[in-house]
Formats: structure tokens, sequence, C-alpha cells
């Protein structure tokens, strides 16, 4: 039904339930300061993602927080796939039919989500999103400055040159997300809000899905992107 679709998907907050970053900080942070660090990483992600400051804003200033080792990004990685939203697991056979149309477009990290995703058939290869750059005692101690996903307008410029001839509808809950629409890179911005719903970003969507299968029956009904003939 929807062979003819380019879906872009969100990470954090939309393929699941939290914000991996938050929860790397739980994780690596030692007891000192522990809570106002993982106070101040929260009300960074949040602002970054409502369009209050910019996305590289909140990613450096984020990553001067945020640490970890080799194993703590593993037990992320296991804390994330108890995290993956609940209609969006409910609906695995779709990420099966359709997993050489579907992308995940992020500004998290490969190094956590290609394990997390693989299990739903996303090959790492549809996975575009930021890396860490490692310490030589095997830490954590920044990211790729390089990555257009670290940067301000990453999801757009990067979908840019992916330059889909396929419709391309992008679902997420962040500002970063409505970019690509904004910037003319996709036909459709779909407001994800099963897990959090943010206005800013809400009132500039074409549609708000409060779930998968909402999200479905709203692609299924376009007409313009589901031709009846395919319906």
């Amino acid at each position: 039904m929807f062979g003819n679709i380019i879906f872009i998907f969100d990470f954090d907050s939309t393929f699941t339930q939290v914000e991996a970053l938050d929860i790397l900080a739980e994780i690596s942070l030692s007891n000192d300061d522990k809570e106002e660090k993982l106070a101040a990483i929260s009300a960074l992600t949040q602002k970054g993602m409502s369009g209050q400051i910019s996305f590289s804003e909140s990613l450096k200033e984020r990553m001067k927080i945020v640490s970890g080792t080799k194993q703590d990004i593993n037990s992320l990685v296991a804390e994330l796939k108890t995290k993956i939203s609940t209609s969006i697991r409910a609906h695995k056979e779709f990420f099966k039919t359709y997993k050489e149309n579907i992308y995940i477009v992020s500004s998290g990290f490969k190094d956590f989500i290609d394990p997390v995703v693989a299990d739903f058939y996303i090959d790492a290869s549809h996975v575009y999103a930021n890396t860490f750059t490692w310490s030589q005692d095997g830490k954590v101690n920044g990211f790729d400055s390089q990555n257009p996903l670290s940067q301000n307008q990453g999801k757009p410029t990067l979908v840019k040159k992916m330059n889909f001839k396929s419709p391309v509808v992008v679902i997420g809950d962040g500002y970063t997300d409505f970019e690509i629409k904004k910037e003319g890179f996709a036909d459709r911005f779909i407001a994800y809000t099963e897990n959090i719903s943010r206005p800013s970003v809400t009132k500039q969507a074409d549609y708000i899905a409060t779930n998968f299968n909402d999200f479905l029956n709203y692609i299924s009904n376009d007409r313009s992107l589901v031709p009846k003939a395919q319906n």
C-alpha cells in the first residue's frame, strides 16, 4: 500500500519513549551533582527540540556534561530496547514490510541507534545520526562536529543530499524534524505525540498522530500520497 512513500522517522521520543542522552547521563554520571546535571541536560534537550535555542548549541552544551564508556553505551542500548514506543512495538511487521522505504534521521548517535532499530529490520545504512568521538582510554569525549546532523539545519541539509524522488513523510516530535518539511524536502510532517507533545512543533504539523495506528490511518487516507488504486 505504501510502497511509493519514503518514511523518515526521528528516534528520541518518537521511535523510543525517551531521550537517549538523558538516559546515558543517568547511567554514566557519578553521584556528585548528578541530579543537578540531569536537570540541566533535560532542560537543554527540551529547549533544543522545541526550537527555543539552536540545536547545535543544545548538543554542544549537553555533550559537555555527558560522558560514558563502551559498557555504558551497551547498558544504554539494553535500556532503550525496553523503551520502544508502545504502539511502534506493536507494528513491527510494518517496519519489516517497508524496510527499504524507512530511514532513521536523528540528532542522536549511531552508536546506540543502530543496534536498537536493527530489531525492527532497519539496516545501519538507513540510519543517519551523529557519532561519538572517544578518548584513548575508551571514554566518550565529544562528537564528530563535521557531521551535518550536529549542526543547525542539519536534518534538511542531509535529506536534501539524499535527493529522494518519491513522496517523503517525516514523523517526529521535534522542531528539527519539522525543518525538513519547512525547507521543502518533505511532502508531509507528522508530529508524533505518543510520548511528548511540544506546542511549538504541533502547530507546524500537517497532522498530529497520537500513536502509530493514528499515523497509519492518516497516511492511508491521504489520496495524494496513497492513490486510491493502491489503497
